[in-house]
């Protein structure tokens, strides 16, 4: 599936991912491909990605929304800090 993360002021990542986990505002919850539709709000915490490779990144996030629909997910998130993993 594809995700795109969006700042106010930038593009933050754009690939293939294999899931996203996010900090959802009732709960942290995971998309996996083929998910439901979905549209959530986010609270502060951290959005964990499994890109297609298998690579890990994580960011910690102030808040924003998040939307599933046909495999493309979007994040648009505030206050944003990357960090990768190996």
């Amino acid at each position: 599936m594809n995700l795109v993360i969006l700042s106010p002021e930038r593009e933050i990542f754009s690939g293939e991912v294999k899931s996203v986990k996010v900090p959802g505002s009732a709960g942290q919850f995971e998309i996996l491909k083929n998910h439901a539709p979905i549209v959530s709000s986010l609270a502060k915490g951290e959005v964990r990605v499994i890109k297609g490779n298998g690579e890990k990144m994580t960011f910690n996030v102030e808040g924003g929304f998040v939307e599933m629909l046909n495999n493309e997910v979007s994040l648009l998130v505030a206050g944003v800090a990357t960090s990768e993993e190996a």
